[in-house]
């Protein structure tokens, strides 16, 4: 049998950076990301950095949220006989980034924009569980990880739709467990302290939400994508699933100094 990565929202960030570990250790990759044709340089030469790890690398650039491309998706994993998803990494961030209350009111978050962040950020992470799971891909020792934030219980400005998909996020990694547990299947929520990636420049305020950790953090500096990276491995290849159903902060001690 071989195992399987399967990494939405792979191109950067948290996705990249375990992609490449887990690759070191003899890992294949799936990865599925959403990019414009002026970052595909960049893909490719991760790809190829993947690659010289002597695995097997496929990667999509496609919606995670959309049932049709979950389906081509699993039916190309299924392709290769006798594999399992040893760790499915959920890290998808795209949500509206708009005030609930706004003195114009057109400029304050709407239904729709609601609904979509909690899609992509929280929902998303049930459909495709449900579906490798119905397809036998996901099995004994499988461990399934989703990025959260201390967003999930701190409200920022701007934040309150991506606040409530965390919460969601979390609550859907302990449903998970509690289901999946009989199957010695993990899921848990791994809570990054605040890291400098391109979905963290999107949050209005982020240079003081920077200076802010830099102040906070016991050890003066922020979270890295490689911090969360060595952590998926030491997890995800692990073949024992007690640790399941929580919220582990990878934040150096932030959250709670904050």
């Amino acid at each position: 049998m071989s195992d399987w990565a399967l990494i939405l929202g792979v191109s950067s960030g948290f996705g990249a950076a375990a992609a490449k570990e887990l690759a070191k250790n003899n890992i294949n990759i799936y990865g599925v990301h959403l990019d414009r044709k002026a970052a595909m340089e960049e893909i490719n030469l991760l790809k190829n950095e993947l690659k010289s790890n002597n695995i097997e690398v496929i990667f999509k650039n496609a919606s995670a949220t959309e049932q049709d491309v979950r389906n081509i998706v699993i039916d190309e994993l299924k392709q290769n006989n006798n594999i399992r998803i040893k760790i499915f990494l959920h890290s998808l961030a795209f949500g509206a980034l708009k005030p609930t209350f706004d003195e114009n009111s057109k400029s304050s978050l709407n239904q729709k924009q609601i609904e979509m962040t909690l899609n992509v950020m929280a929902n998303s992470l049930i459909y495709w569980s449900q579906d490798l799971f119905y397809a036998n891909l996901l099995k004994k020792g499988s461990q399934i990880f989703a990025m959260t934030s201390s967003g999930g219980h701190r409200q920022w400005k701007s934040y309150g739709a991506v606040s409530g998909a965390k919460a969601a996020l979390e609550s859907y990694c302990r449903q998970l467990a509690v289901e999946l547990g009989p199957y010695n299947i993990a899921a848990n929520a791994l809570q990054a302290g605040v890291t400098d990636t391109p979905a963290l420049r999107k949050i209005p305020g982020n240079d003081q939400m920077i200076e802010n950790t830099l102040k906070i953090n016991p050890s003066k500096r922020l979270t890295t994508p490689e911090d969360l990276a060595s952590i998926i491995k030491m997890m995800g290849l692990s073949e024992n699933t007690w640790m399941t159903g929580n919220t582990i902060r990878v934040d150096g001690g932030e959250d709670i100094t904050g």
